[in-house]
């Protein structure tokens, strides 16, 4: 029986690549999408036409009650999810004193309510089967902060914590909980970030290079699979040496 994933945030950046990666290995891919109901499509297509199992799943991350129907609907399909990816995330740069109780809120009711609700409606068929992964995306800012976006640090900050405190109340149940945590990857989050400042992230990076989506999907499929059977509560940076 073909393992199956759940990837929120899966239609655009390091979900879409890392959905791809899934599928590479053989596995059943369920596709998570919020407002990215195009982009979804276009990917169940790609992955369909390369004879995987995949469907779309379509909730917001912040509702409990869409994220229990997504689940269920992953389960009646594939009768079981194996291994959760928590991508889902929005990300902003703003100065402190110019953040307001709203940007603050939706940044956490996104980046950390939303990690919180799939783990909560996924685990209680882990725990059944005594088995299950769960890979939750943080950020490098998570660990270090960044000026002018902390309450986008203190949110991945809070998934890390997150990660860790799980980690150790499910282990006896045979499941295990990990974190990536990206520097500065090649993505539609860093888009809209000017030439200058691209440059600028890459001269800081030791390696030298901007990473991309496949480098932070090749860790999170690492953390997921029966490869790290024995790592559970870790942060694994994905950062070409920016923060170490």
């Amino acid at each position: 029986m073909s393992q199956t994933v759940l990837i929120t945030g899966a239609a655009t950046g390091i979900g879409r690549e890392t959905a791809r990666r899934f599928a590479a290995e053989g596995w059943n891919v369920a596709v998570h999408y919020h407002t990215s109901g195009a982009e979804a499509a276009a990917l169940v297509d790609e992955l369909r036409a390369r004879r995987v199992s995949v469907i779309r799943a379509v909730a917001d991350v912040r509702d409990m009650e869409e994220v229990r129907a997504m689940v269920d609907k992953v389960c009646r399909t594939f009768g079981r999810i194996d291994a959760l990816v928590n991508n889902a995330g929005i990300a902003q740069q703003k100065l402190f004193t110019d953040i307001t109780a709203e940007d603050w809120d939706s940044m956490m009711d996104i980046n950390v309510k939303g990690v919180f609700h799939c783990c909560q409606a996924v685990l209680p068929g882990m725990i059944s089967r005594k088995s299950g992964s769960i890979v939750n995306v943080s950020s490098m800012w998570g660990v270090v902060g960044a000026s002018c976006e902390v309450h986008y640090s203190a949110a991945k900050a809070a998934v890390i914590g997150l990660t860790k405190a799980l980690a150790k109340e499910v282990g006896p149940s045979g499941i295990r909980v990990n974190c990536v945590a990206p520097g500065v990857i090649a993505t539609p989050m860093t888009a809209g970030l000017d030439a200058e400042t691209m440059e600028a992230l890459k001269e800081q990076t030791p390696l030298g290079v901007i990473g991309t989506p496949r480098d932070v999907a090749d860790a999170i499929y690492y953390l997921a699979s029966s490869r790290a059977g024995f790592i559970t509560g870790q942060v694994l940076g994905v950062n070409g040496g920016f923060v170490i």
